[in-house]
């Protein structure tokens, strides 16, 4: 069997039904001449991305949010629900699209790319040109079209605007409005050809066999909240509660559905069926949004202090200091455990059938959604870290949906640290990072530094059925232990972030941060020679040694498949 076919053996022998490589948009890698600084998934570099995981067992790849994103603000997660962003127009893509060439002027593409700023910081998104200069070529198209578009390439326009008119119309109205996007009358025109984009993309990597995940984040962007007012709950913003990676929480600042609002439930099923026409399975961000958000006071001038001093939308029946929350109580005095700091998982300590119904509505529509598109509920990954709320644990039981297990988090001292392989159930998605987390390499070697390497090295080998002793505490050894250790545990579920499979040390993401760093780490160009050099070295993912190792040590039945084994080894 070639290379592909073995991983993908390996794969089922360990009882991993999913291996996913998560990679947002701007990340995408491009080719020289090609782009205007910013990646794409519709791109060249793109498919050979795709190519590349394929190649190494991947069965599916997670997107980030794919939203508009405005010039200040560049998260994704907090981008338009709806619209696409623009900056994943490829522009090679576009002119070779036997109606839309015309309505593109190369030259001055050409001189776009041409123009764009070298990065001071390895491969990195030149965020604010590509921002500016792709505008500049979406508003050059639409002044085409007007004056001289084809007919089918009108009637494909026609077509998309009725289709889609539903969130189009409002969001085009915003930008006309506000101009908040810089595209005027340009912006349907945009959404149509990122839209056209992305129809190409999924029928591609739907013949290649990989399954595409899109992500439902949890927060609202400017657009989706304006003239939105009515949908919202007054008074009150979204955020995290405090936990042991934020002991203060974080005031995201989002707004909070008001489940009063039959319109908010209907935004919510407008949103996830667009994604299902265009994706096949979704990351839930933060489910804890949908089920039991914490919210907090917008009156307090310090949001540091209001998040801290949040509560559980509907799990505050009587607290003084937010009774404005008690008629949106769905548990009773008497169920909550005031022993515990009400951000505590424990603080609901039991339901009714009754109540979980209550406490799942919203998260239960999304299943029925996929249901009746007849998607597999494996497509539905949740974002659930180190807070998993009573209500949360139960609504997502009903359905056999597993939580994240971060590793490089995990504890090794605490044999109840969720994090831990151990703790995880077959429904459980294995990871030793995410686009939150410092890279593995700079976390092993933080472990080297601080001198705890060789307390998580003893743990490695438990849970690799190594020796005592063996494994060493350098950073390679380390590094590919931990990769290993992913296809040890119960859970049928691995996703690996791109940085940390390739072996890279620059941070994607610091949360909270805002400047002109955050968010803009692409993947290089020669990614496949940076792999196989990262490789050789111990530091980025040995896909074929990380089974083999995990082979030897999951039971007796993969320690028997010494065929198998051997063959990885000499991948």
């Amino acid at each position: 069997m070639n290379s592909r076919e073995l991983l993908h053996e390996a794969r089922r022998a360990l009882g991993i039904e999913q291996l996913v490589l998560a990679v947002h948009d701007s990340s995408f890698p491009g080719f020289a001449g090609e782009d205007l600084g910013r990646g794409s998934p519709y791109s060249r570099g793109a498919r050979d991305l795709f190519a590349f995981a394929r190649s190494l067992g991947f069965t599916g790849v997670q997107l980030g949010p794919q939203g508009e994103t405005t010039f200040g603000n560049r998260s994704p997660y907090d981008g338009t629900v709806f619209a696409k962003s623009v900056l994943s127009i490829d522009l090679p893509s576009l002119t070779r699209d036997p109606d839309c060439a015309e309505m593109v002027d190369g030259a001055i593409v050409r001189d776009l790319i041409a123009g764009r700023p070298a990065s001071i910081e390895g491969d990195r998104v030149q965020y604010s040109y590509a921002f500016r200069a792709m505008r500049e070529v979406v508003k050059g198209a639409w002044q085409r079209f007007s004056h001289s578009a084809s007919a089918p390439l009108r009637a494909r326009y026609d077509a998309f605007r009725t289709t889609n008119a539903a969130w189009l119309d409002h969001d085009e109205a915003y930008e006309r409005a506000t101009g908040h996007f810089e595209l005027g009358d340009a912006f349907a025109f945009g959404q149509f050809l990122v839209h056209a984009q992305h129809e190409a993309m999924r029928a591609g990597t739907a013949l290649d066999g990989l399954t595409m995940y899109g992500d439902l984040q949890v927060g609202l962007s400017l657009c989706d909240r304006w003239r939105r007012e009515s949908l919202m709950l007054a008074g009150y913003a979204m955020g995290a509660p405090p936990s042991r990676t934020d002991p203060d929480g974080q005031p995201w600042g989002y707004p909070v559905l008001d489940p009063c609002a039959p319109e908010a439930f209907a935004m919510l099923e407008l949103r996830v069926a667009k994604m299902l026409r265009e994706l096949d399975g979704l990351r839930v961000d933060h489910p804890h949004g949908l089920v039991c958000p914490w919210v907090y006071d917008v009156s307090d001038p310090d949001p540091i202090r209001a998040v801290k001093n949040g509560a559980r939308l509907f799990a505050s029946p009587d607290l003084p200091d937010h009774p404005a929350l008690a008629r949106h109580a769905i548990v009773r005095p008497a169920q909550i455990d005031r022993s515990l700091p009400r951000h505590a998982d424990g603080w609901v300590r039991d339901l009714d059938e009754a109540q979980v119904d209550a406490y799942g509505t919203r998260f239960d529509s999304i299943i029925r959604m996929m249901r009746a598109e007849g998607r597999h509920l494996r497509g539905v990954v949740c974002e659930v870290l180190s807070t998993q709320p009573y209500p949360l644990c139960r609504v997502m039981d009903r359905h056999g949906l597993g939580r994240f297990r971060v590793t490089q988090k995990a504890n090794p001292l605490d044999p109840r640290d969720v994090y831990r392989h151990e703790n995880a159930l077959p429904a459980d998605w294995m990871m030793v990072g995410n686009h939150d987390t410092a890279p593995l390499l700079l976390v092993v070697e933080r472990w080297r530094d601080q001198g705890i390497a060789d307390g998580r090295a003893r743990y490695l080998e438990e849970r690799l059925a190594l020796p005592r002793g063996s494994l060493g505490t350098d950073v390679a050894s380390l590094t590919q232990a931990m990769f290993a250790a992913l296809f040890t545990s119960a859970a049928r579920n691995v996703m690996v972030f791109i940085p940390d499979l390739l072996g890279a040390r620059a941070v994607y993401n610091r949360p909270g941060v805002v400047d002109d760093v955050n968010w803009t780490w692409r993947v290089p160009e020669n990614f496949r020679g940076v792999y196989t050099d990262n490789v050789a070295r111990g530091e980025a993912m040995n896909v074929p040694r990380a089974m083999a190792m995990a082979l030897r040590a999951k039971s007796d039945a993969t320690r028997a498949r010494t065929d198998l084994i051997e063959a990885l080894e000499r991948a």
